[in-house]
């Protein structure tokens, strides 16, 4: 029985039990951090540039889409894309790269890894019930938040959660669905962020295979690329399209959408969402470059230095002083260990709360 029961039959509400997570997420605190934690670009840099709070919304929109033509839930594939990177850390992946760096040079083996975060952030962090911990989602939830991501099986993961999620089998449909749904949707704006902030530009982007082939049907409207925001805008939804298009033609066919479908597909069998090689290889070549000129660029390194400074400066200066801490935390030192305690708190910083705790425990100037 779903601990809900015990207060108001499930009967009673009008929502599907995908559609009260979705609900239970979006409420969530964590869930309204995202606004202020990077994508690419620093929240501080403008008001524009993309969140983890508007990614996950943008990533929801495609999933929920994907779903909906390929018969699936659409509340399920919501609720995992929605909550996919609460467990994300300021400053983006560096951010959780140097949280995991902190908590094994000071022995934790486990360190951390943002997508088991979102997982406990669901089922320990988030309190909004007297008698339990998390926020009462659904199994399927559950899983594609924790496995949505391939490889599933990770060491650090406890044995309680392995035996739950069953780790040597695939996830739903619908948790896979998201993976593609990130991806496409982080390639497209990430562009489109680049090319709005000067870092990259079309010229650039050319030599791939795959922006040719967009870039010909935005000319095709008689769209040029010096009217600037309306072809970015044009460029960002034909790359959209094309990919949701392109994995809609590829993957139809190749699914069972006749129910839910948890941790019963064994991971030896291939997964059934994706793109035609020939397009795979282009997404690959894309990424590659993307990773060169724009999330190498000297600008988005020196923002993204500053922050795993900052990060491992609170961290250790919380390791050497735990009563630094917020009441909440603090109290939390006589259930858990130190060391995820502080994880836990720098996890749900914001950047700019981060970069400021930093700049005074340090005494330097903002």
């Amino acid at each position: 029985m779903r601990p809900d029961e015990r207060f108001f039959s499930i009967s009673d509400d009008f929502r599907s039990p995908y559609a009260r997570d979705r609900d239970r997420i979006i409420h969530s605190g964590s869930f309204r951090r995202l606004e202020y934690k990077t994508q690419v670009f620093l929240n501080s840099q403008g008001d524009f540039f993309r969140t983890r709070l508007t990614h996950s919304i943008e990533v929801s929109q495609i999933a929920r889409s994907i779903a909906s033509h390929l018969g699936l839930e659409e509340s399920l594939a919501e609720s995992i894309a929605l909550s996919h990177d609460l467990g994300h850390t300021p400053f983006g992946h560096i951010g959780g790269d140097t949280l995991d760096e902190c908590l094994k040079e000071r022995g934790f083996a486990n360190g951390f890894e943002h997508n088991f975060q979102s997982f406990r952030v669901v089922t320990k962090l988030e309190q909004r019930y007297k008698a339990f911990l998390g926020l009462n989602l659904t199994y399927a939830t559950l899983e594609g938040i924790l496995k949505h991501s391939y490889p599933y099986n990770k060491p650090f993961l406890p044995q309680s959660v392995r035996e739950a999620f069953a780790l040597d089998t695939h996830p739903s449909i619908e948790a896979m669905i998201v993976d593609r749904a990130d991806e496409i949707a982080y390639i497209s704006h990430d562009i489109d962020d680049g090319v709005a902030s000067g870092l990259i530009g079309f010229d650039t982007l050319r030599s791939s295979e795959l922006i040719q082939t967009v870039l010909e049907k935005v000319h095709a409207e008689g769209v040029h690329e010096h009217e600037d925001e309306m072809f970015r805008y044009r460029f960002s939804s034909h790359l959209i399209n094309h990919l949701v298009y392109s994995l809609l033609e590829h993957s139809r066919g190749k699914i069972d959408n006749s129910r839910v479908l948890a941790s019963v597909i064994p991971a030896s069998e291939p997964i059934p969402i994706g793109f035609e090689p020939a397009l795979e290889t282009q997404i690959k070549k894309l990424k590659k470059l993307l990773y060169q000129e724009l999330y190498q660029h000297k600008n988005i390194m020196r923002k993204m230095f500053a922050g795993k400074q900052a990060i491992k400066g609170v961290f250790e200066a919380l390791m050497e002083e735990p009563k630094m801490l917020p009441p909440y935390y603090l109290k939390q030192l006589d259930l858990r260990n130190k060391h995820r305690v502080i994880a836990d708190y720098i996890a749900g910083m914001s950047d700019r709360y981060a970069m400021e705790l930093f700049n005074e425990l340090y005494g330097r100037e903002g």
